[in-house]
């Protein structure tokens, strides 16, 4: 088994080797013309605000800190607005580069430091150092901020009167807003409408499918439930609680400004995103010794499972049947809710089966498959003689439900941005297949989505690097320059910076 775990090790390294080029579209083209030609069409970014959750927020490598602020994509944007008469653009920036949070002095560690590359042994780990910045009396309460992103926000949060009240910590309230809400009783739409904003970019609802995503399917799917407070942190919320909050979000900003404009941005597929894509569903290397151990060890569960369901269901008795071989790759072994519990019969036939093609292992399994769950036992190996929980595995019909969300989320956003002239749309679910699919030629380098090395995803296989929020600005500012009559430039995705080694 020793053997095995050190196999496994060498396979998990060769991500940072795997990445791959290939031809596509130039995102990132020369200004057209000079200085002088810049406009701003009909639109007016005096009084630029962006709201919405960590995407906007400017989080990165699972944490949020004062690099990732000042290259996130509303800052980018905000630069470029500045070439064509847009106003200041404040931050509710952190105190330093470290990324976690202090709770009265005292450091939280569900707020880690940010993640850097360990370059030998190719694996993500926090940063060294004692972060600095406050949640609470951290002197930002009162002021306007225009940028209006909150890590963890989901689209009924926005809306939350509790959200910034510090005595709410732990039960409703959020860290990040608590730091920099206008007072105890104000909400994050309030404050966002408040300002009154001329021009603004609306990026919400990720969350209310990612966390469930995120925790392997561990929450529930809320649909047809139209109350999100019985809802829990990892849960799907239901499409129609989402449309009706939309409405509201984007109903808040017309009745502050009735000649704003923005740009309604929708919600990528998960199946996109490194962090469900990077770990095979099959990367465990055999010799022939070991897999003939497991294929014996597994034996009497798969004659248990052929005698109960043999006669009924033969299907499900073959997607139960375990086995392996000699060879680099074999299936994990999984936990999966979604098969007919046996136990009832037999204790020891758990709902277990190998993974397939069709279920996305998280980014997380990449640190356990083939570690050892009981260190004094040496038959105990994680993926093949332990299976994975039910939390590192997304299965197809968690898959579904995401997707299904995602997909009357991503019709409401559209819907809400069709109805209003002064109202443009981002098809952020595109670019992300395209970097996923093919990856991006920006003319002086190229971007896709490969764990680690792609340069669009952070170390935490789900938020944008600076050059990938450099892509994200690009992206809208065409849809803006094409909407608008605008003729404002892009960024150079080149002069960023992606992951950050140890």
């Amino acid at each position: 088994m020793m053997l095995m775990n050190n196999q496994m090790i060498k396979v998990a390294g060769l991500i940072l080797a795997s990445a791959v080029i290939s031809a596509c579209d130039v995102d990132f083209r020369e200004p057209v013309g000079d200085s002088s030609t810049f406009s701003s069409g009909t639109a007016d970014f005096s009084e630029f605000v962006a709201i919405g959750d960590s995407l906007t927020a400017g989080f990165t490598d699972n944490a949020l800190y004062l690099a990732g602020q000042e290259n996130s994509y509303p800052a980018t944007l905000a630069q470029q607005f500045a070439k064509v008469g847009g106003g200041s653009f404040n931050q509710p920036l952190v105190s330093d580069n470290l990324g976690g949070l202090l709770f009265g002095g005292v450091a939280n560690p569900d707020f880690a430091n940010r993640l850097v590359l360990d370059a030998e042994t190719q694996s993500p780990e926090p940063i060294v150092g004692t972060p600095t910045t406050e949640v609470i009396g951290s002197g930002l309460n009162g002021t306007e901020f225009s940028n209006m992103g909150v890590p963890g926000a989901k689209s009924f949060h926005l809306g939350l009167t509790t959200y910034g009240d510090p005595a709410a910590l732990g039960v409703s309230a959020n860290p990040y807003f608590v730091r920099f809400a206008s007072s105890t009783t104000t909400s994050m739409i309030t404050d966002a409408a408040a300002q009154m904003p001329s021009f603004y970019v609306l990026w919400i609802g990720n969350n209310d499918v990612l966390s469930y995503a995120t925790s392997g399917g561990t929450g529930v799917d809320q649909l047809g439930n139209f109350d999100p407070a019985t809802y829990g942190s990892d849960d799907i919320t239901d499409p129609n609680v989402f449309a009706g909050v939309y409405a509201g979000l984007v109903g808040a900003f017309t009745v502050a400004n009735s000649s704003v404009k923005g740009v309604l941005i929708n919600i990528p597929d998960i199946t996109t995103i490194p962090f469900f894509t990077t770990v095979p569903f099959n990367p465990v290397p055999l010799d022939q010794a070991t897999a003939d151990a497991l294929n014996t060890a597994y034996a009497a569960y798969n004659a248990g499972v052929a005698a109960i369901l043999g006669g009924t269901d033969p299907d499900q008795v073959a997607r139960r049947t375990i086995t392996f071989s000699a060879g680099l790759n074999n299936a994990v072994v999984i936990l999966d809710e979604d098969l007919t519990d046996l136990t009832g019969f037999n204790p020891a036939l758990l709902n277990m089966r190998q993974a397939t093609a069709e279920d996305l292992l998280l980014l997380t399994t990449r640190a356990i498959i083939g570690t050892l769950a009981d260190p004094n036992n040496p038959n105990s190996a994680i993926g093949l003689a332990v299976p994975l929980a039910d939390k590192d595995v997304l299965t197809p019909e968690e898959i579904q439900a995401i997707d299904t969300a995602r997909l009357a989320f991503n019709a409401t956003i559209k819907s809400a941005a069709d109805a209003d002239a002064n109202l443009a749309f981002f098809d952020a679910a595109a670019k992300l297949k395209e970097l996923n699919d093919t990856g991006i030629d920006y003319g002086t380098g190229f971007v896709e989505s490969t764990y680690a090395t792609g340069g669009a995803f952070s170390l935490d296989g789900v938020h944008l690097t600076a050059r990938g929020c450099a892509i994200t600005a690009n992206g809208i500012l065409e849809v803006i320059n094409t909407e608008f009559e605008a003729n404002i430039p892009g960024v150079d995705p080149g002069a960023r910076t992606t992951i950050f080694f140890k």
